[in-house]
């Protein structure tokens, strides 16, 4: 049995029945107390209970699940051939946030993890399966390809997890999960986690889990009026002017400290450049950096060393950041819940905060669904002016003026002030000195750009033809927004063993696509067609010339009869 923690340790965790390395491992990373859904699974995973666990992205689960899951690995009798435990996810950027998430926690125990997933290479994944690991993080397409090969061993696995099991079901992963749990054994512990339980779902785990205890956390009750207190906007520009606009508006706004969300690693990367270079403290917070990486840039913009953070959503889940004032789609969201967890992060602890979403001219009907979510009406306003631009930057000037003159010690400067009065008019030597801090705080030479007004449509009036139509071939998923579709011609189909699961989830994993963005999908012997909306064709074809299917390259291209 393993020793309980020194009360050097965390006294919150300690209490739980944690191995002692463990808890003093949370300690050093900064852990005080487990969160509610930690408290509550804790405890039953420890005494081996298949446990169903309800709970919204952000509240720990991740530790809800591994911390046990070390645990037992810790002080398991023996070893068996292949590894000790399994926890699937939707997507490549989450297996990966979770490995490191495992591996820092059982550092101190010498747990092996590691993390496979569609989009990179099989050799190194065999190779790292070849030297063994304890733990594996895996997408459930690219997990059961590396099982029914015969290059992961499931018969020796102790406990399985499935993280977001609803995403991976919205994602069409439901057969390759159902396979995977047949390749295990049948008294394995089995634990599953979902923000929502919806009856497929609850099918699940009827069929795969024994007696489970049943746990679920309900969503912070929101203190009276404070959801007043997240002024919410919408800008309604056209693509080509959005970072212009997203620079306007971050002037207009001055955020002592913002996440603008972004869609896609690259976008991500893209726009933490571009602001860089019109003088804005920014850092870049995605999937694909290494955990050394990210905690140097949350080392940073928790200590306010920069003001802005540009992020993918699983990249930022889990961060819990106190002084945040904005948060800024840069685009729609694809699901309301994803925006209502996002604006959730400002507006804390009796504080304004503000929550801005860039959309374009086709998007403005999703806006209504963001309002549905919230029940509250989000405001569109008018895109900054150069003229409103400059008017703000002079406020500012003032105000940094003003500061400076309470603030005292000027005395340094009256030499100068008094030669420069006795030759001309004090008030033309103070305009001099206004214009040359104004000049040093703007960049008057990127205002120039025009950005044209766009129409603002009614969006109470009902909706009649040219609603959104959703692709053939399957019902469009809940929660997802269909605009106008594209086609894409993918050269492979049912003779390579394609199915729709492995479509969405390489067009989720590699194009930063959500299950709801994929539209129909008709798979023939030799070919497979895809919808996606309209402005996104030619990421996705991109994103797949870069990746493979079943292990090797096709022709990915736009549809001819669509082009």
């Amino acid at each position: 049995m393993a020793q309980r923690a020194t009360a050097a340790s965390v006294p919150g965790f300690s209490s739980l029945g944690l191995d002692d390395r463990l808890v003093e491992a949370l300690g050093t990373l900064g852990y005080e107390e487990p969160t509610p859904i930690q408290r509550e699974a804790i405890p039953p995973l420890l005494q081996r209970n298949d446990l169903i666990g309800q709970a919204a992205t952000g509240t720990g689960k991740t530790a809800a699940f591994a911390l046990p899951l070390l645990h037992r690995l810790a002080n398991r009798e023996g070893k068996g051939d292949g590894p000790f435990a399994i926890v699937l996810v939707p997507t490549r950027e989450l297996a990966m946030q979770v490995a490191e998430a495992v591996h820092r926690y059982g550092r101190a125990l010498g747990a092996s993890v590691l993390p496979i997933y569609g989009g990179q290479a099989y050799g190194p994944q065999l190779r790292a399966l070849q030297r063994g690991a304890d733990v594996i993080i895996g997408t459930p397409g690219r997990t059961l390809d590396l099982a029914k090969g015969g290059k992961l061993r499931l018969d020796a696995v102790e406990i399985v997890v499935l993280d977001e099991a609803d995403e991976m079901l919205d994602m069409g992963f439901a057969e390759d999960i159902e396979s995977i749990l047949h390749e295990t054994p049948a008294e394995r512990q089995t634990v599953l986690f979902s923000a929502t339980l919806p009856p497929r779902i609850a099918a699940i785990a009827r069929r795969h889990l024994t007696d489970p205890v049943k746990i679920k956390i309900a969503a912070e009750a929101a203190v009276a009026g404070s959801a007043a207190k997240v002024r919410q906007t919408a800008y309604i520009v056209p693509r080509g002017h959005k970072l212009a606009t997203l620079a306007r508006v971050l002037d207009v706004e001055n955020p002592s400290s913002a996440i603008v969300f972004c869609r896609r690693r690259n976008e991500v990367d893209e726009l933490a450049e571009s602001l860089s270079v019109r003088g804005y403290r920014v850092e870049a917070l995605h999937g694909g950096m290494t955990q050394d990486q990210r905690s140097r840039v949350m080392k940073k913009f928790r200590g306010e060393a920069s003001d802005l953070l540009i992020a993918t959503d699983v990249a930022a889940r889990g961060l819990d950041i106190q002084h945040l004032s904005h948060v800024i789609n840069f685009d729609v969201p694809a699901e309301p819940e994803s925006y209502v967890h996002r604006i959730g992060r400002v507006g804390r602890a009796g504080r304004e905060g503000v929550a801005i979403t860039l959309a374009e001219p086709r998007e403005q009907r999703q806006l209504r669904s963001l309002e549905q979510a919230t029940g509250q009406k989000i405001a569109i306003a008018k895109v900054p002016t150069i003229a409103d631009l400059r008017a703000r930057r002079l406020e500012l000037t003032r105000a940094s003026l003003r500061e400076a003159i309470v603030e005292g010690e000027l005395e340094n400067y009256r030499v100068a002030v008094e030669n420069l009065a006795g030759e001309f008019d004090l008030m033309d030597v103070a305009m001099a000195a206004v214009k040359l801090l104004h000049q040093g705080n703007s960049n008057e030479e990127q205002d120039q750009e025009e950005i044209p007004d766009v129409e603002i449509r009614d969006r109470e009036r009902p909706r009649g033809d040219d609603r959104p139509r959703p692709g053939k071939g399957r019902p469009p998923r809940s929660g997802g927004f269909r605009g106008d579709m594209g086609k894409i011609y993918v050269g492979a189909g049912r003779a390579a063993g394609i199915r729709p699961q492995d479509l969405v989830g390489a067009i989720t994993n590699e194009a930063g696509l959500t299950g709801g963005q994929v539209g129909g999908i008709d798979i023939a012997d030799r070919f497979s067609l895809v919808e996606v909306p309209e402005d996104l064709v030619d990421s996705v074809i991109a994103a797949l010339r870069s990746t493979k299917l079943k292990g090797r390259k096709v022709t990915v291209r736009r549809d001819r009869e669509g082009a």
